[in-house]
């Protein structure tokens, strides 16, 4: 975590840096500094056991002095090679904390938010599930944020889903914000700017170098984008995959004959970039994912929920568009150690 006074804050976590006791007590020490409100909207979230159970713990904790909890989950479960494994937990032990909880619907989409409303004025967002396979196996990049005007497009987003328990009506953009010596923009799909295109757009502003982290990229308009610039060979471009869910993705796309200028613009992009070999979904298996997800292009980041993927654009989902020197070089230099640590 930062010592610093910056408002902004960004931890980044490599599989096997911390336990999951340390990232759970972290999180639970967040949610024990809520005095008033408490908003979460999560994915994944094993509150029944492991670790984890210490930030179930930290929720009633807030609830018995009497803050305002409310936990939002996802309640779809979709299997497809390029859409967000399935959750290790099941509904029922989030619905069965003792604090107000909500399941989301979706037509076919996902609640892939993993965050934290604290008091109206602080978030904390990002990648991390809150499993101990997620806090210990992958790599994830979490963002905590101290910002009222940032935290009220949270709120926001998180008053759609409570009141509407549906992915598609939830989301849009809130507005830029000067944070400390960044500014920052969050936005939330599906409504809203198409987050796909926003990173696209990002990547294709660069002019020094491009970082890369997601699971799977399987949006057009990021594949289109990467392509280009993985062409030329003297241009600065790293970063790190999944590997064993591209694999996936591609026999996907071998089967769909308008997905194949997909394959050859992976086969452009794949070489510049490094593939983590998880362990293929299974009951049971480990989720052990390159499961960051943030683009750096020169003094701008985009991070958050959003694996940069087609079906993305339709789930919930939210990221944080930084404009900072700063916080693009320490994300930048994150993507070159997970590029580095699976590069062979």
């Amino acid at each position: 975590m930062s010592t610093s006074a910056d408002p902004l804050e960004a931890e980044m976590v490599m599989a096997g840096e911390r336990s999951p006791a340390a990232m759970a007590s972290e999180l639970a020490a967040f949610i024990d500094g809520t005095t008033r409100t408490l908003d979460v909207a999560i994915y994944d979230f094993e509150a029944d056991r492991g670790s984890t159970t210490a930030v179930a713990q930290a929720l009633q904790r807030a609830v018995a002095r009497g803050v305002e909890v409310r936990v939002a989950f996802n309640l779809e479960r979709v299997h497809r090679a390029s859409a967000p494994r399935p959750p290790r937990s099941e509904p029922e032990a989030i619905d069965g904390l003792a604090v107000p909880t909500r399941p989301v619907r979706g037509q076919g989409t996902l609640m892939h938010h993993k965050y934290v409303v604290r008091d109206g004025e602080t978030v904390w967002t990002g990648s991390m599930n809150w499993t101990d396979d997620a806090f210990a196996l992958e790599e994830n990049i979490i963002l905590r944020i101290h910002a009222p005007r940032v935290a009220a497009a949270f709120e926001r987003d998180f008053r759609q889903l409570w009141a509407k328990g549906s992915v598609e009506r939830s989301g849009g953009a809130g507005t830029a914000s000067r944070v400390g010596g960044s500014l920052v923009r969050p936005y939330f799909s599906p409504k809203g700017p198409a987050l796909s295109q926003l990173a696209a757009a990002v990547i294709a502003t660069a002019r020094r170098r491009i970082r890369v982290l997601s699971p799977v990229i399987t949006a057009g308009a990021v594949l289109g984008t990467l392509a280009e610039f993985a062409g030329r060979a003297a241009f600065d471009l790293a970063g790190a995959y999944d590997w064993t869910q591209m694999e996936e993705v591609q026999a996907q796309w071998r089967a769909v004959p308008a997905n194949h200028w997909k394959i050859a613009a992976w086969h452009v992009i794949s070489p510049r970039l490094s593939g983590k070999h998880s362990t293929p979904y299974g009951p049971g298996s480990p989720h052990d994912y390159m499961h960051a997800k943030a683009v750096v292009a020169d003094d701008e980041v985009v991070a958050g929920s959003y694996n940069l993927s087609r079906h993305g654009d339709g789930n919930a989902e939210n990221v944080l568009h930084i404009r900072s020197a700063e916080h693009a070089h320490r994300i930048g230099v994150f993507a070159e150690r997970v590029a580095e640590r699976y590069r062979a």
